[in-house]
């Protein structure tokens, strides 16, 4: 089986979903698996720690996911038009895996949900590609050949996938929304498996 990473940070769970949606997505391909992980919580008080197992969902992200993993979704909420802390915090961290260059040749997507139509998903999108693309990966997005992104009136746009949740991140993911994150992790997989071939 080739391992697809889905390394996601959510607070209000929109892109929890939008990650188990992606997983789907690269299951829906013979031969690929999807891994989901998280990120701990940054706090401002530098003597407070995350347990060292979350008490519900996904596993915390090691660096061995990533050197383990043929292809990687990253997926963080918007803040100011940039990825949360958190997955900012955890990325500042894989130096050893860029000295190493356990990343270079990869497949890589990027997701994320904001508040408002016009609440930054592009630029967070966009900012989460740069360290990527530093590791050496290889960024897809999602062409205009899939429909729903023609079509959409919520979420998407060709750097990856994307969602509206509104002000209180209330907002389910509209069924454009679904089919794109479907179709990120599906395109992900068979590129990862072409690239291995």
């Amino acid at each position: 089986m080739t391992d697809i990473l889905v390394l996601y940070y959510s607070q209000g769970g929109a892109v929890r979903e939008m990650a188990q949606t992606i997983a789907r997505g690269i299951e829906s391909v013979d031969g690929a698996k999807a891994r989901i992980r998280t990120v701990p919580k940054v706090s401002s008080n530098c003597e407070a720690t995350e347990p060292e197992v979350p008490e519900k969902g996904a596993p915390y992200v090691e660096l061995q996911d990533l050197e383990d993993c043929a292809g990687l979704a990253l997926g963080s909420p918007t803040r100011f038009g940039n990825m949360a802390a958190p997955m900012k915090y955890f990325l500042d961290g894989t130096t050893s895996m860029w000295v190493k260059g356990a990343l270079i040749g990869k497949p890589a997507a990027v997701f994320t949900s904001s508040g408002s139509m016009h609440g930054g998903n592009e630029t967070t999108l966009l900012t989460m590609m740069l360290p990527l693309m530093h590791h050496g990966m290889l960024m897809l997005g999602l062409p205009y050949s899939e429909p729903a992104l023609g079509n959409t009136t919520t979420g998407g746009t060709p750097y990856g996938a994307s969602h509206i949740g509104g002000a209180m991140d209330d907002k389910p993911l509209s069924d454009d929304e679904k089919k794109l994150c479907l179709a990120l992790g599906k395109r992900l997989a068979e590129t990862a498996i072409k690239l291995a071939a």
